[in-house]
């Protein structure tokens, strides 16, 4: 009844969450329109972690940011692009809701190496 893949890259475990990047703050990692799985919980948040968060002084908005440090009983993030300071540096602390684990779109295979 069931059907056998090969196994492809690293192994996910479930349970996965799809998460579509807005906006250039994590730009040159991740870009807009750019498909993510995040999973919650799992092993405890590093420095350097890519995550999915909200701040506690915008709880009404889920962000893609890279762990900083933890602050507060929560974490202090930061965006890749640095003339964005949609972060921590505007919002505060903010409570991590799950870590990227992998790009799904676009596909990484097909995406051509970008230029410097």
């Amino acid at each position: 009844m069931g059907t056998d893949y090969p196994a492809v890259g690293p192994r996910l475990r479930w349970p996965l969450t799809a998460v579509l990047v807005t906006g250039p703050s994590m730009s040159p990692t991740l870009r807009h329109g750019d498909a993510v799985l995040v999973r919650p919980g799992g092993r405890a948040v590093r420095p350097g972690d890519v995550v999915v968060a909200v701040f506690r002084s915008r709880p009404d908005l889920l962000v893609v940011k890279r762990a900083v440090r933890a602050q507060g009983g929560g974490w202090w993030l930061h965006g890749d692009n640095g003339l964005i300071a949609d972060d921590s540096r505007a919002y505060g602390v903010a409570d991590v809701r799950g870590r990227v684990v992998a790009r799904y779109w676009p596909h990484p295979a097909r995406v051509r190496p970008r230029r410097i």
